[in-house]
């Protein structure tokens, strides 16, 4: 018995949404299925496995019932035993299933409204994967679209099909746009969220900007020129730097153009915000100086663990370097990563002495010596008393004006000086009960083991109950690193196993007892 009813109109309107929607017909068909599936779960059972099928080339809309064969039944409404199946199909197997058809159901007002939110909800879900899924791989690029509608700030594009997202902190400052304009902006970040995937826009992101000169430069489109790095402070100004794979093309007048042409097309469409365009370079030294361009730079010094470069600029330079509100040496940070310290040439000079006068006045304390020999251990680049102790005769005789009596005497001063200090220090650490199974541990200097006293960290417990970044906060960041803290804190906690490893006193007491021993008692 045929119980299949035609429904080509259903053919019509899956054609329409398709064509409406762009999405898949099948996908459409798919979900009017589901729909009717959902009706007829209401009218037979829902714990029944209802099916509705509809002929992609008639319309003819089928429903039915399906019961899976199985040895031991758990669900009465979906299964059925195998041997009782076998009755009415002999050559069902395990796993098979019995599909009896169902006369076509006539939908009322409930099940026809129903109907059209399972179709409503599964279109919108189809709708949403492909806008993900468009744009998924689109991040990095530039996009136009159009203003739909402003919320608190937060404007919705419309580009082709899609919305979306640029938030008012992604607009440059002073810049406003109504609804019907229209706007170019960068795809920073595409993410699937509960109600649906959002793309998120920029006009602010540092890509907006290297993506603009890439449309309006064709030798970086091209690859020949690269932007390795770009910084800025929208609306205002950006410092962008860039190499060229080819020595004949100039990285910076390519960019600038004829006349400054291309700049200024970039430039219009930032409102106005200003460009500087640097040379990129890899000697770290070289690229902070090009970042602090227009300012004149004449001394860096590179602190490479610290992530830290010191500038000397002259005196009339040092507002430029700087910027109105530190714009410039902000940017030009951002620019190169490096944190960035900027001196003039006065101060670095007052600096420079005051050291001097600082490492001059240690010497001629600890050595007894006078101003002069003093200052020329420094001159010659000596900053501690245990570089001067471990430093070779000879090579200090070679200073001007000494001879290899006054090496000897100065490296026998320097070594009592550090042999007195240390036994005051040592003395200092037994008064305050730091024990000798810290000071044993050589990564600890007497200096070290006085700062663990006064933080009462005096046993090897209290050492092993610390953490790293607790012991190189007590000790000093450039005492020590987090790789040697816990080095020392499990030698600190050595014992512990050891202790866990040895036999309880009472054991092995009776361990030692002798059979006869036994035996006699």
């Amino acid at each position: 018995m045929d119980t299949s009813v035609a429904r080509p109109e259903l053919l019509l309107v899956a054609d329409a949404v398709a064509r409406e929607k762009s999405i898949d017909r099948d996908e459409v068909l798919e979900a009017m299925e589901q729909a009717i599936q959902k009706a007829g779960r209401a009218k037979y059972g829902h714990e029944k496995d209802i099916r509705a099928t509809i002929d992609r080339k008639t319309g003819d809309v089928r429903l039915s019932r399906w019961t899976e064969a199985v040895e031991t039944v758990e669900n009465e409404e979906t299964q059925i035993p195998l041997h009782i199946a076998r009755k009415f199909k002999p050559d069902i197997e395990l796993g098979g299933h019995l599909i009896d058809p169902l006369p076509p159901i006539d939908f009322g007002r409930i099940a026809a409204q129903t109907a059209k939110q399972v179709i409503v909800q599964r279109v919108r879900e189809y709708e949403r994967k492909k806008q993900y899924d468009e744009f998924k791989d689109r991040v990095g690029e530039i996009i136009n679209g159009v203003v739909k509608r402003t919320e608190y700030g937060n404007m919705m594009v419309e580009v082709g099909r899609a919305e979306a997202l640029l938030r008012r902190d992604e607009l440059i400052p002073r810049e406003s746009f109504r609804n019907g304009d229209r706007v170019r902006a960068y795809i920073y970040d595409v993410r699937e969220e509960p109600r649906g995937p959002q793309v998120f826009l920029s006009r602010t992101h540092p890509g907006f900007l290297a993506k603009l000169f890439a449309q309006e430069v064709p030798e970086i489109y091209d690859g020949i020129i690269e932007i390795k790095a770009v910084s800025r402070d929208p609306g205002s100004r950006a410092k962008m730097a860039v190499i060229s794979r080819d020595s004949s093309i100039d990285p910076v007048g390519a960019c600038v153009g004829m006349r400054g042409s291309r700049v200024q097309a970039v430039v219009q469409e930032l409102q106005g915000e200003k460009i500087d365009i640097i040379p990129w370079s890899p000697q770290a030294a070289t690229f902070v100086v090009n970042a602090l361009a227009p300012a004149e730079v004449t001394k860096v010094v590179m602190d490479e663990e610290a992530g830290r470069v010191e500038v000397v600029v002259p005196d009339d330079q040092l507002s430029l370097a700087i910027g109105r509100r530190g714009q410039n040496v902000r940017l030009a940070s951002q620019l190169t990563r490096w944190d960035i310290d900027i001196l003039t040439e006065a101060e670095e000079s007052e600096r420079r002495q005051e050291e001097f006068r600082r490492r001059t006045g240690l010497f001629v304390e600890a050595l007894d010596v006078d101003d002069v020999i003093a200052g020329l251990l420094v001159t010659e680049g000596f900053n501690t008393i245990e570089e001067l102790a471990f430093v070779a005769p000879d090579e200090l005789a070679e200073i001007e004006g000494f001879d290899d009596s006054v090496a000897e005497e100065l490296i026998r001063r320097a070594e009592a000086f550090l042999l007195s200090r240390d036994n005051a220090l040592n003395d200092k650490r037994l008064s305050l009960g730091v024990t000798d199974d810290i000071a044993v541990i050589e990564t600890f200097t007497p200096a070290m083991l006085v700062q663990l006293g006064e933080k009462g960290i005096k046993t090897l417990d209290d050492l092993a109950d610390l953490a790293s970044d607790e012991l190189i906060e007590i000790v000093g960041e450039t005492a020590m690193d987090e790789e040697t803290a816990n080095t020392v804190i499990m030698v600190a906690r050595a014992h512990w196993f050891d202790d866990a490893a040895a036999p309880e006193p009472e054991a092995a007491a009776d361990a030692d007892e002798s059979p006869e021993e036994t035996g006699d008692a």
